[in-house]
This record gives C-alpha cells, sequence and structure tokens, in this order.
C-alpha cells in the first residue's frame, strides 16, 4: 500500500498536487483542512468550533484531527494508499499519525516536501483568496500567523521524516504540471 504525505507552508500548492497525485495512483485523498470545511458546512459543533479557530489561523486540537483521519481511513479499507494533505502539522500529530497507521501494518512510504519562498507563498494565498472569497486568505495579519505555526510547529517536521529516510524535498515553484511530473519522479511505481 502505497502511503504518501505532502507536506509544505500554506500556500506551496499541496492540495492542488495532491489531488493530482490522488487521481494518477488512485489513493484516497485525505486533506484535513477539506474535512474540517465539511463539518464547518454542516454546521455542527466541532464545524463551529474549528471555524472560529481556522478564522484566527489557529490549529485544530489533534484529538479531533487524528479521530477524523483515523475514520477516513477505516471507512476506505479496500483503498490503493492514502495521501496525507496538510496532515501531520505538528511532532504529536506524526507520531499519532504513526502509531495509527502502525496499527494497521502500514507507515509512510514518502514524504513530499515543497519547498517555496515567502514572498510567492502570499501572492498564491492572497490570490486564492480573492478567488474563493474566502476571508482569512485575504487577510496578511492571518498568513503571517500561519507562517509563524508553520515555522515553529510544521517546518521541524522536515528533520522527523528525513531521520526515518522518508523525506524528499522538491522546487515548489513553476508550472503546476513540471512541479507533478518532479513529484511523481520520487514515488515508487
Amino acid at each position: 500500500m502505497l502511503n504518501l504525505l505532502i507536506f509544505g507552508p500554506p500556500g506551496a500548492g499541496k492540495g492542488t498536487q495532491a489531488l493530482k497525485i490522488a487521481e494518477k495512483f488512485k489513493l484516497i485523498h485525505i486533506s484535513t483542512g477539506d474535512l474540517l470545511r465539511a463539518e464547518v458546512a454542516a454546521g455542527t459543533e466541532l464545524g463551529k468550533a474549528a471555524k472560529n479557530l481556522m478564522d484566527n489561523g489557529i490549529l485544530v486540537s489533534d484529538d479531533i484531527v487524528v479521530g477524523m483521519i483515523d475514520a477516513k481511513i477505516s471507512n476506505n479499507p479496500s483503498a490503493n494508499g492514502f495521501i496525507f494533505d496538510g496532515f501531520p502539522r505538528t511532532l504529536p500529530q506524526a507520531e499519532a499519525l504513526d502509531n495509527l497507521l502502525s496499527n494497521r501494518g502500514l507507515s509512510i512510504t514518502v514524504t513530499l516536501s515543497l519547498e517555496v519562498d515567502e514572498e510567492e507563498l502570499y501572492k498564491r494565498i492572497s490570490l486564492r483568496g480573492k478567488m474563493s472569497g474566502r476571508a482569512d486568505d485575504q487577510d496578511k495579519n492571518t498568513f503571517l500567523k500561519r507562517m509563524q505555526v508553520y515555522t515553529t510547529e510544521t517546518s521541524p517536521l522536515k528533520d522527523y521524516y528525513k531521520k526515518k529516510g522518508v523525506l524528499v524535498s522538491i522546487n515548489g515553484i513553476g508550472e503546476i504540471d513540471d512541479i507533478f511530473n518532479s513529484l511523481c519522479k520520487e514515488i515508487p511505481a
């Protein structure tokens, strides 16, 4: 089973590339952002709490996120594999994902790290906000807060996956298809 993790700062193109990879390799795409937005759209208590946190650039608790991922994996027992998009974001989440997969006899096959500079990231996020109408993507302070959270809590995961021997860094600037082709070269067939 092929289990991929796509990693990078906000606006690096994780979602775009994860969808393309999921289609090509017939994987289940697990985006914590999509799972949370579905809860927000449904108006659940979890969704209301998550919306407040997301609107302020704050991460949702690990227990909630891990529980949603566990349910998604359990609901797809015959999957060829999974691509995790936007998760894990912290060392405890990475350890929780490892435990969750290990309990099923699985592990992360490769972690694809998209490398993009901060100026390009802000251009992408603000454009996405204008196109989608997402207020959180149009606010510079929210972007800066997300980058601070990424730098302090998420970027250390590069060392975690490097030590496991599953980290591959890819230049995330350029044409979408060129980046996709670079990513595909790093995924075992």
